[in-house]
């Protein structure tokens, strides 16, 4: 929508913030350093609503809690926007100066009531008109998003229809307010930057732009691809239909992290030849015809990563490889020189000053410039500060060329897989804070921090299906069944059950999980898959189906 794809303010800005909407986002667990960001804003009085299925822990820590409809976002979003227009408290300036669509869009969000609202996102009218009201007189106002928004069929038009509300009341491309996209792991936004994407290559440059090719195929000496790749959803069906017969998978766990995941691991089965490059022997690795022990750990590794406020900051190795490991760019280079091109043995620093010659928003930041605290891009040139916040220029009166920012119509879809006789119940999925993906940096050990998990399930629900809290149940879905232990938690909402993806050693839960999946990012619908709940019999171990 804005032209860029990082975050558009700083983790400062937070702490003098006086809205904050955190949607889909238990960012107290998922993102614990940002937190404590957000928890100075609150003690400086900012008011927080939190909109989400359950009450998670972030949740507990706002002012309103909105407990919608899992699935609903767009439908609470637009019934929002609906109560901003209605109300006369749009950003009108703002709107006529800065944007294009508005009219096709007030009209797309007017049959959203707030009765309407109400019916279909479970959520009290009054508080939507609430928050609605908050947010749009607030001065500084934020909108903070993570995986509940965009792991669904429709993440991109949910994360569309939050950036329609900052359009609306002019909450972005100024200090304190904007639009805060949490990414999922460390240094996830740096990789985006460094090209690790599809359709873009180092700084978002579109493959597809012509002075962009032209660009990095002279600096490499050869005719770089000029159309766009496969995204990873992408990749596994052209494996299956053979189109795709190797795969090299650096520092990614597939076996354990996709969803729908014994066709995932079927798929990686039959390739060819699978090379991993890791620091564990993953469950991918297992499959593997090629491991290749590299050395990425923390402590180990020279170069930088950048956070979710685009800040680049420099990381140091306090320790030498274990091993025959190697650091990834040296088995790279390696893989290189044998297949006939000799990079030499490049630094991390010459490596990164190759990446400041190609992309813009990383001219300025020499490493003597990253050693104090580091940089946010875009930083043009060596006397540039860096840039706290983004999209500044909606603002000025002469736009400088930039594009209008454009509205977004978006339909309000509810999950892909519905609820039925035989599945009907709902399972989401997310993360918990002592705990890290898939677990191969935080399970495993001969000391853990945490070991097992269970189904979190309403008390009622407990009741309906005659199970107690620690029971062990058989857990089903379209896609296969697991078995697991039952948490009883009166925060989960009726109808509703949730675990995390930590312990796929224990428990497979990616085996339940949808694999329907959003045709615009190739993001699979891990948070809304149907399941039904049976008991196990004490003797022949078969499932009685309470469901």
């Amino acid at each position: 929508m804005f032209g860029a794809g990082g975050g558009t303010v700083s983790y400062e800005e937070i702490e003098e913030v006086d809205v904050i909407l955190l949607w889909g986002s238990n960012a107290r667990e998922a993102h614990p350093i940002f937190f404590h960001h957000l928890m100075t804003g609150l003690d400086n009085g900012a008011t927080m609503f939190a909109v989400d299925p359950r009450r998670s822990s972030s949740s507990k820590f706002a002012d309103v809690w909105l407990g919608l409809n899992l699935g609903s976002d767009v439908a609470m979003s637009n019934t929002v926007a609906r109560e901003i227009i209605n109300q006369g408290l749009t950003n009108r300036e703002f709107i006529a100066h800065s944007t294009t669509g508005f009219e096709a869009y007030a009209k797309s969000v007017e049959p959203f009531t707030l009765e309407v609202g109400e019916q279909i996102t479970g959520v009290p009218a009054s508080a939507i008109a609430e928050m609605a009201r908050a947010y749009a007189t607030a001065d500084k106002a934020q909108i903070l998003w993570t995986l509940g928004i965009t792991e669904h069929h429709n993440g991109v038009d949910n994360v569309l229809a939050l950036c329609n509300l900052s359009l609306l009341t002019g909450h972005i491309g100024r200090w304190g307010s904007g639009l805060v996209p949490l990414r999922g792991q460390n240094n996830v936004q740096g990789g985006g930057d460094m090209g690790a994407l599809p359709n873009k290559f180092p700084g978002f440059q579109d493959i597809t732009d012509p002075e962009a090719h032209a660009k990095f195929s002279e600096l490499y000496g050869v005719d770089l691809p000029d159309k766009n790749g496969l995204h990873l959803t992408l990749m596994f069906e052209a494996m299956e239909r053979g189109e795709i017969t190797s795969a090299y998978i650096i520092g990614e766990n597939p076996a354990d992290s996709e969803a729908d995941i014994e066709f995932a691991r079927a798929t990686l089965r039959g390739l060819d030849t699978l090379v991993v490059q890791d620091i564990f022997m993953t469950r991918t690795a297992e499959l593997a015809d090629v491991v290749l022990p590299a050395s990425v750990g923390w402590a180990e590794s020279d170069g930088t990563v950048t956070s979710s406020e685009r800040r680049v900051q420099r990381v140091r190795a306090a320790v030498t490889p274990p091993g025959e490991a190697w650091h990834d760019q040296d088995i790279i280079g390696e893989l290189a020189r044998r297949m006939g091109y000799d990079w030499g043995k490049p630094t991390s620093e010459e490596l990164w000053d190759e990446l400041r010659s190609l992309s813009p928003l990383h001219i300025g930041m020499s490493y003597e410039r990253l050693e104090d605290g580091g940089l946010q891009w875009p930083c043009p040139d060596l006397d540039h500060p860096g840039t706290p916040f983004l999209h500044g220029w909606l603002w000025e009166d002469d736009l400088g060329g930039h594009p209008l920012a454009p509205f977004s119509v978006v339909e309000a879809a509810g999950p892909k897989e519905e609820l039925s006789a035989e599945f009907p119940i709902r399972l989401t999925t997310g993360r918990a804070l002592d705990s890290y993906n898939t677990g191969v940096q935080s399970g495993g050990f001969d000391s853990p921090i945490r070991y097992g998990d269970a189904l979190d399930v309403n008390p009622a629900d407990a009741d309906r299906l005659g199970i107690a809290d620690g029971e062990l149940v058989k857990v089903s879905s379209p896609r296969g069944s697991v078995e697991m232990a039952i948490r009883i938690q009166p925060e989960i909402p009726v109808g509703l059950t949730f675990t995390t993806f930590h312990f796929p050693e224990l428990v497979d839960i990616n085996v339940l999980t949808s694999d329907a999946w959003d045709k615009k990012s190739g993001t699979a619908e891990f948070k809304a898959a149907a399941i039904r709940i049976d008991k196990i019999s004490a003797n022949a171990g078969e499932g009685e189906s309470n469901g």
